[in-house]
């Protein structure tokens, strides 16, 4: 919450509709700025979302597979799976990692895709990097839940559309 101090002033009197436009342009006068500076801004640059490839799936104009909003989510689980049991000491190296660089090579995608592919990867790992240091019992669940979302995700997408 923004608080203003408006200073008053002595004016002359003025018919009470000039009196309340004077005064709102003198509460919003403070705010004013900033409002011209984000729309110059807006209109002078291009919005870093909509070149990011890793956020927007049709910045060059990549074909999106019909199943990559599940790809997506699958790609984040891998991520929080490879953190999670890495933490909690189940000694599977690099497995979840090497799935994901499967999926990748099998899919084949175009750079952007494949941007947005690693970028969820990742976010998936640090989102429970972040969160945990220690394998606790919430780790553990999160873990088999993500498991069995992980699986069924595959099974869908293997199903529907046989990759």
């Amino acid at each position: 919450m923004k608080i203003v101090f408006v200073h008053w002033v002595h004016l002359p009197y003025v018919d009470g509709m000039k009196f309340i436009a004077c005064l709102t342009i003198l509460l919003l006068l403070p705010l004013l700025p900033a409002g011209i500076a984000h729309s110059q801004s807006a209109t002078q640059q291009p919005n870093a979302d909509a070149t990011n490839p890793a956020t927007n799936p049709g910045a060059v104009g990549e074909p999106i597979a019909p199943y990559d909003d599940k790809l997506l989510r699958l790609s984040e689980i891998l991520g929080a799976v490879h953190y999670l049991r890495t933490l909690c000491g189940a000694n599977e190296g690099n497995k979840w990692r090497d799935t994901m660089n499967a999926i990748l090579e099998a899919e084949e995608p175009g750079p952007n895709r494949k941007a947005r592919l690693i970028s969820n990867f990742n976010r998936g790992y640090r989102t429970f990097s972040a969160s945990y240091s220690d394998c606790t019992a919430s780790a553990i669940l999160a873990t088999e839940r993500y498991l069995k979302e992980g699986a069924s995700l595959s099974t869908q997408i293997t199903n529907r559309y046989g990759r």
